[in-house]
Parts: C-alpha cells; sequence; structure tokens
C-alpha cells in the first residue's frame, strides 16, 4: 500500500493537497516579503523561513499526485 492509497482511503483528495501546495508557495512569498520589513539582526532568520517554506510546495504536490493516481485506479479498476 503506497502512501497515495493510503491517505485516499482517509478521505485526502489530489486536489486537497494541490491547493495546500499552491497556499504554501503564497505562505512562503508573504515570509519572503516580510522579510525584508524587519531588522537586519533578524532578516537571516526570516530569509531563511522563507526558504524553508519554500521547499514544501513540489513535496506536498507530488504526494497530491500520488493521490490522484490512487483516485484513478480506484475509479478504473
Amino acid at each position: 500500500m503506497t502512501i497515495g492509497t493510503l491517505l485516499h482511503r482517509v478521505g485526502l483528495r489530489a486536489i486537497h493537497l494541490q491547493a495546500t501546495s499552491m497556499g504554501c508557495i503564497g505562505l512562503c512569498m508573504t515570509l519572503w516579503v516580510r522579510a525584508k520589513t524587519v531588522s537586519q539582526e533578524e532578516r537571516g532568520n526570516a530569509e531563511r523561513r522563507a526558504l524553508f517554506v519554500g521547499l514544501w510546495p513540489s513535496s506536498i504536490w507530488l504526494i497530491g499526485e500520488s493521490v490522484r493516481q490512487a483516485e484513478k485506479r480506484r475509479r478504473f479498476g
């Protein structure tokens, strides 16, 4: 059993994960813009936080693709 199949069985759908992935992109951009408004001492930490969140979307999107494949398998066979 794959992660995609397991998540599909619990009720999570591909569209949920794809929307979350897009939300992470928005959060990353917000954190990055906000990093420009903090003091110089805190800026490095704020930028690292934005970059860390920026790593999430691709992983979440790929998990969503795995769930989408599980949806197809369930629908067709």
